[in-house]
């Protein structure tokens, strides 16, 4: 038996009982995207591989108007990606995380807005309703979101669906997953 892939082992992850998912959870996690249309394996050295596919993630056309998931463990990288991805799309200042407040918004150089969104602290995917963010994503702009599992079965489709695996302190294995026309044209 060979090494499980990053989807596999996500789904592993679930099955520890520190973890608050069910198996009707687990099920929605991996039907809840649809059909993969294209994906890429990537093998980011250190930090500077991951600033670089952020700058080339910014530059192609639709990002503005794109849903990303980023999956991970903690401390796997996601919210340094999201730091990249807004620096490269020009956002200036302090680029926090939004692990306490759930979300952040931003005002991209070309005048639309982002969103980076953090649902680790969920226990229940209905907090996103509650939390209102239904008309965020009903309306324009970027959208990132770091635990999205934790709001499963109320997102939409993401366009693209990032898993980071850390494998050490500084290599990263990354699948970048197309799951919408959208995605595929962001695949760098």
């Amino acid at each position: 038996m060979g090494r499980p892939t990053l989807v596999e082992r996500r789904i592993l992850d679930f099955d520890r009982p520190s973890h608050r998912t069910t198996p009707a959870l687990i099920k929605t996690l991996t039907d809840a995207h649809g059909p993969i249309l294209e994906s890429r394996q990537l093998d980011w050295a250190d930090e500077a591989a991951c600033e670089d596919f952020a700058r080339a993630l910014a530059a192609r056309p639709g990002i503005a108007r794109a849903f990303i998931e980023l999956h991970g463990p903690l401390g796997a990288g996601k919210t340094t990606l999201v730091r990249h991805l807004l620096r490269a799309l020009g956002v200036g200042g302090r680029i926090k995380s939004p692990t306490y407040a759930v979300m952040e918004p931003h005002a991209l150089a070309d005048g639309s807005e982002a969103a980076h969104f953090d649902f680790y602290r969920f226990n229940d995917p209905r907090e996103w309703l509650d939390a209102g963010f239904r008309e965020v994503f009903a309306g324009p702009g970027l959208k990132i979101a770091e635990w999205a599992d934790k709001a499963a079965g109320l997102l939409p489709v993401a366009d693209l669906r990032v898993e980071i695996e850390p494998l050490d302190e500084q290599r990263r294995q990354v699948q970048v997953q197309a799951l919408t026309d959208l995605g595929r044209a962001l695949l760098p």
